[in-house]
């Protein structure tokens, strides 16, 4: 097999702490050719990290508009200034075109992470004189990593292409069409059960971070649940349960720099504020863009609310908050004060602003799974089997709440009301994280809310179409990229 253009990270180490290395310390090489590279064990984990490097650029645009802003969360500041991102509202609006960038960007970067993991998979039998653990593990990462990205795109776009192999050839670049939506999740399925099998539960030193046995029996309950199958989610989440997770004591400390891959953490996104395109950005763009230096601390003129005023808090996720949820504070301002001490209540996110390592770069890695989520999804499952007053399901929605400063729920007398609760729960404990808008879909409630969303977004801006949130069950799929959709000749999705 020949690979004309592979990205291949050098391996420096694993940040940890804040200050030591991470396997995500890459600078690209090109021009790599396949049939002579992979020989080494080396060269295979290379490959493996340059599989992971795509989960960056795709978590600093692509997952929280898609996945957050496109919820009741969060929308956007009108910037009538500057309408480069035009396309970003018409996402929040159910208005985006089958041409807009962020939609192209989205699938193409997932194709590109699923084509690494693919690069791996091919050639990892190539590599001789190693141990079967090491083998395992690289393959391991590589499905769970094709696995997470075929998960995000078949919720967002359905039946999607099925790339299972490397293209060795150009004649080979088109697909076979779009995959139906069983076939996509019977392919997630099986790579996360072979990786769940094949991964350890931890690393040491440089490798923390890496794709865990947690990680994939995390995501295969989440691929369950999307199905509706809570036997098989339960299952895979007991599993999790019993490999030594936990809740930190301090809810701020999840998303802390200096703390990263703690106890809870199950899998995050690795930036290096240090590193030329491996920073994050998430602190400037989910300012207000009128806040200038005063949510960011950055004094640069140049990058004062440079490309801010995303991911803004609605009212709705403000209001969604009890007295005395200590998570309020840290996951949201409600507004900020200029150079004159006056308040501007305008929200923003600020889970993510732990300053900068450098001018417009930060050292903020991004969650994806923590023990949070785990202990909320046990929770449904054993709701949807069956309710149980004062069970388990209680027990461990009362030990998430107890950390923010909660006392017990009460008034859930039904498997209705503790279902509605651990929704609600699940808004307020993984606010911001992208999670929303897949909860909404999968609660069969994305429809009715967002509707209802946009009658009071329409409510307090005049600047919203007309035709803006009119959310129907098939504008819950994205459109196609309409250049798949014609170099590739796919069914585009009926709007």
């Amino acid at each position: 097999m020949k690979i004309k253009y592979i990205l291949v990270p050098v391996l420096a180490g694993l940040l940890a702490g804040g200050c030591s290395k991470s396997f995500l310390d890459l600078n690209p090489e090109t021009s790599i050719n396949g049939s002579t590279f992979y020989k080494t064990e080396t060269e295979i984990q290379q490959a493996v990290n340059g599989a992971y490097s795509i989960l960056q650029p795709l978590a600093n645009e692509s997952y929280w508009i898609f996945g957050e802003m496109r919820s009741d969360n969060t929308w956007f500041q009108y910037n009538n200034a500057d309408r480069g991102r035009e396309q970003w509202e018409f996402v929040d609006e159910f208005l985006v075109p089958a041409t807009a960038e962020c939609i192209s960007n989205f699938w193409k970067n997932s194709y590109i992470g699923i084509s690494r993991s693919n690069d791996v998979l091919d050639n990892i039998s190539n590599v001789t004189g190693w141990t079967d653990a090491a083998r395992d593990q690289y393959k391991g990462e590589a499905e769970f990593l094709r696995a997470f990205h075929y998960f995000n795109l078949v919720r967002q776009f359905g039946g999607v292409p099925l790339r299972l192999t490397s293209t060795q050839s150009p004649d080979a670049a088109s697909s076979k069409g779009r995959a139906t939506v069983d076939e996509v999740y019977t392919a997630i399925i099986a790579d996360l059960k072979d990786a769940a099998d094949k991964l350890p539960a931890s690393y040491a030193g440089s490798n923390v971070g890496r794709a865990t046995k947690g990680a994939a029996s995390t995501l295969l309950a989440k691929v369950y649940m999307t199905q509706k199958n809570f036997t098989d989610a339960l299952t895979e989440l007991r599993k999790v349960q019993g490999l030594g997770y936990s809740l930190l004591p301090n809810y701020a400390d999840v998303f802390d720099p200096n703390k990263k891959n703690g106890a809870e953490s199950i899998f995050e996104i690795q930036y290096l504020g240090s590193q030329a395109g491996l920073y994050s950005t998430f602190m400037y763009i989910f300012a207000p863009y009128t806040s200038g230096s005063y949510v960011t601390g950055d004094s640069k003129t140049s990058i004062r609310g440079s490309g801010s005023g995303w991911n803004i808090p609605t009212q709705d996720m403000i209001d969604s908050y009890e007295t005395g949820d200590k998570r309020k504070d840290i996951s949201m301002g409600t507004g900020y004060k200029d150079a004159d001490s006056n308040f501007v209540a305008i929200p923003y996110v600020k889970k993510y602003n732990h300053g900068f390592t450098d001018v417009g770069r930060t050292n903020d890695n991004f969650p994806v799974l923590r023990y949070a989520d785990v202990m909320l999804m046990i929770a449904e499952c054993l709701n949807e089997q069956a309710f149980a007053a004062g069970g388990e399901a209680f027990t461990l929605l009362n030990d998430v709440r107890a950390r923010a400063g909660l006392g017990p729920k009460t008034g859930v007398t039904s498997q209705d009301a503790f279902r509605d609760a651990i929704f609600q729960e699940r808004k307020v404990e993984l606010a911001f994280e992208n999670h929303r808008w897949y909860d909404l879909v999968r609660s069969g409630k994305a429809v009715e809310v967002m509707n209802a969303h946009g009658v009071k977004q329409k409510a307090i801006s005049t600047l919203i179409p007309a035709n803006g949130y009119q959310l129907t069950p098939n504008k819950l799929l994205l459109l196609i990229p309409q250049t798949d959709v014609n170099l590739d000749n796919l069914t585009q999705n009926p709007q």
